[in-house]
């Protein structure tokens, strides 16, 4: 998920005549005589960015349903795999986690995400709008004030959680993403039991350190159509996750890469899996004991990429520190200041990392 700060792409007649003034990136791909991407959407790699390869280690498989075993020694096993992927990777693909494979394609596909970008321009662009505080949200590219480029992509950004706000198209979409969004809060309330765990505390630590009974919830869709010059493009440049867990799921089209041990890895989840990762209010939560890794999306010049993220954090009004369980006076004190969720979320506005705003100087 990338930092809040999207506006609407304002596309140069002069770059494609064919293309409306004000577009997507759906809309763009769709004209005719598109054979190369405007100059708005050519990214410059960074220095310290490179190809990305497969990774010669396997990232982490937790079975979910270990962590409901009856046999204590499983659920002890499970916890332990947790604990070391969020603390060697920040990434892990989580299985047999109960929600339907059907209800997975029908919010991804069949009746939402697919349908939804599908819609007249005019439709979707009703909830077009640079607030990030509006509960729904659609939109495509970033403030080039920011940034200097365009994102490949367009997106829609709704609130599910404390308070369920949707779309009223396609007709069905509200009634599977309300319940893809409810079972996907209850696999993380879950996870962060066995990560409480993991951690040294009782299982309901973080659920109520973080008042995840009143817990932000969002739901954010991502659609990345063909690209005629991939390499020139990026979908979303490298970026952590606020929040605690993110949920991710995909069509089947790759394009995420992580970054592991300071190389770029490509990420191919098995079917019917989630993609899990901590994201940065775990690792301060956990004095940086569980790290939030920087990931990007790519693109492709072959098919339409459409992943759902579902990143969960705490309530917006909590105050996030480093847990003082963890900290004593002498060997372990607290790296990271405590801030108000809604304050951190508002960081991000000027498209700087969050983290090292919070994180204090190493003595």
């Amino acid at each position: 998920m990338a930092p809040p700060t999207e506006v609407l792409v304002q596309t140069s007649p002069e770059t494609n005549p064919h293309v409306p003034k004000r577009t997507t990136v759906k809309a763009l791909v769709e004209s005719d005589g598109l054979t190369s991407i405007p100059s708005n959407y050519s990214y410059a790699m960074h220095p310290n960015e490179s190809d990305a390869s497969d990774p010669n280690d396997t990232i982490p498989t937790i079975d979910f349903s270990l962590l409901n075993s009856g046999d204590p020694h499983q659920r002890a096993k499970v916890i332990q795999d947790i604990d070391k992927a969020c603390q060697e990777w920040g990434f892990f693909m989580l299985v047999n986690h109960g929600v339907p494979e059907t209800l997975m394609k029908a919010v991804l596909v069949l009746d939402g995400c697919n349908e939804f970008f599908n819609l007249p321009m005019e439709e979707k662009m009703e909830f077009a709008t640079k607030d990030i505080w509006k509960p729904i949200r659609f939109g495509t590219g970033v403030d080039i004030k920011v940034e200097k480029f365009f994102f490949w992509r367009d997106f829609i950004k709704v609130f599910t959680h404390p308070e369920f706000h949707f779309l009223s198209k396609p007709q069905g979409f509200s009634e599977v993403a309300q319940e893809y969004c409810k079972r996907c809060r209850e696999v993380s309330m879950e996870l962060l039991k066995g990560i409480s765990e993991s951690l040294g505390f009782e299982e309901s630590y973080i659920e109520k350190a973080m008042n995840l009974k009143s817990g932000f919830q969002l739901f954010a869709a991502n659609l990345y159509p063909p690209c005629p010059q991939p390499e020139l493009a990026m979908g979303i440049p490298a970026h952590t996750d606020h929040g605690l867990l993110t949920l991710l799921i995909e069509n089947g089209i790759g394009g995420l890469q992580i970054q592991h041990n300071g190389k770029w890895f490509h990420v191919n989840p098995l079917p019917n899996s989630f993609l899990v990762n901590t994201a940065d209010h775990l690792e301060i939560l956990s004095n940086g004991r569980y790290k939030s890794i920087m990931h990007r999306a790519v693109v492709n010049s072959q098919s339409t990429r459409i992943s759902i993220a579902i990143p969960n954090g705490p309530s917006l009004d909590t105050m996030v520190s480093p847990a003082p369980e963890l900290l004593d006076n002498e060997s372990r004190s607290a790296v990271y200041i405590p801030m108000k969720y809604k304050d951190y979320m508002d960081l991000q506005l000027d498209g700087k990392p969050c983290l090292e705003r919070v994180r204090l100087p190493v003595a």
